[in-house]
């Protein structure tokens, strides 16, 4: 056969898309529906034709709504939080600290993330597992690699605290907005100057506290 005839006949066939990219599709979608719907418009299946996909796909990839919502908020996470490299890791602390916890901007930022958190805690009482997956256990895995690098500064006599856990827990509120201002101020949407500053300022305050003198 001519190969320009086995090149006709490939034109033909559907892309192949991967499960990672319809899973960013849908990811994508959920905020697309939101900036228009609100939380009352996101439904499987208004989530399924914004992706341009079936609900039969989008149910192979995520079993529910809540399913989705955790994705959502696993995505959102990354955004904030991120584990070192082991090249990072031979950074001094405060530059570890930043590359961990430094806010990122995100590519479509909007009130969702707020919005998917008042959902999971007003269902706290009937999905408790959601509340736990999205916020408890997000949560503890964040503080426990700041702990980690607390550890490795004291270890290395870059900080003074004979408490890393609950250091830990202090630097984790000291670099963000208090989520009840986000929650209890419909209004309220700090952009990313604001995160920015706010992270700057905990985390100097925190280091300040905490490093070893530096010698003259």
């Amino acid at each position: 056969m001519p190969k320009w005839s086995m090149k006709c006949e490939k034109r033909g066939r559907p892309v192949v898309i991967s499960t990672e990219e319809r899973r960013h599709r849908i990811l994508d979608a959920l905020n697309a529906v939101f900036s228009r719907a609100g939380m009352a418009g996101i439904t499987m299946n208004t989530i399924a034709a914004e992706a341009g996909m079936s609900k039969s796909t989008l149910y192979r990839l995520f079993e529910d709504r809540d399913a989705l919502f955790k994705a959502y908020f696993e995505m959102v996470r990354a955004s904030f939080v991120r584990p070192l490299s082991k090249e990072d890791m031979q950074l001094p602390i405060a530059e570890r600290l930043r590359k961990l916890l430094e806010p990122r901007p995100m590519a479509s930022p909007s009130g969702l993330p707020i919005a998917v958190i008042r959902h999971v805690i007003s269902q706290v009482e009937t999905h408790p597992d959601l509340g736990k997956a999205c916020l408890l256990d997000i949560m503890h895995a964040d503080r426990a690699l700041i702990r980690a690098e607390l550890d490795r500064g004291v270890d290395r006599n870059e900080i003074r605290i004979t408490d890393t856990d609950t250091a830990a827990t202090i630097l984790q509120s000291m670099v963000r907005i208090p989520i009840l201002d986000l929650l209890l101020a419909p209004d309220m949407h700090p952009d990313f100057e604001d995160l920015t500053a706010h992270f700057e300022l905990g985390l100097r305050l925190f280091l300040d506290g905490t490093e070893f003198p530096k010698s003259s």
